[in-house]
């Protein structure tokens, strides 16, 4: 299926969940990898909030992509966020989302607020 990009330059993105390694297998407990480099892949929560409305996500990043100094609640950055809409049936069930990819998680800083003087 089609990737979107996802603009995240008038976004505020907060992490609510720390990086852990994504699982592709639960019975196994297989590591998802990369299908291209082979490379590990981790999952994170954060909460995308843009003129005054917020959604939890999932967000997948390489391995190599997580940067130190990541802490809960604070602000990252996404760069190269692409939304991938998807389709499966699971046991007889039509189960359908979108998912949600980045190059990388970095650390962020709060916007400045509307209006503040310095």
């Amino acid at each position: 299926m089609r990737t979107i990009r996802v603009e995240t330059s008038a976004a505020t993105i907060l992490l609510t969940e720390a990086p852990e390694p994504k699982v592709r297998d639960r019975q196994t407990g297989e590591i998802a990898k990369d299908a291209v480099s082979g490379e590990a892949l981790m999952t994170i929560g954060v909460v995308y909030i843009e003129e005054g409305e917020s959604s939890l996500i999932k967000v997948t990043v390489p391995e190599s992509g997580v940067s130190e100094g990541l802490a809960l609640g604070a602000p990252v950055s996404l760069p190269g966020l692409v939304a991938r809409p998807w389709e499966s049936v699971f046991n007889g069930q039509q189960r359908h989302g979108i998912a949600y990819r980045s190059a990388a998680v970095t650390p962020a800083m709060f916007p400045a607020a509307v209006g503040a003087t310095a």
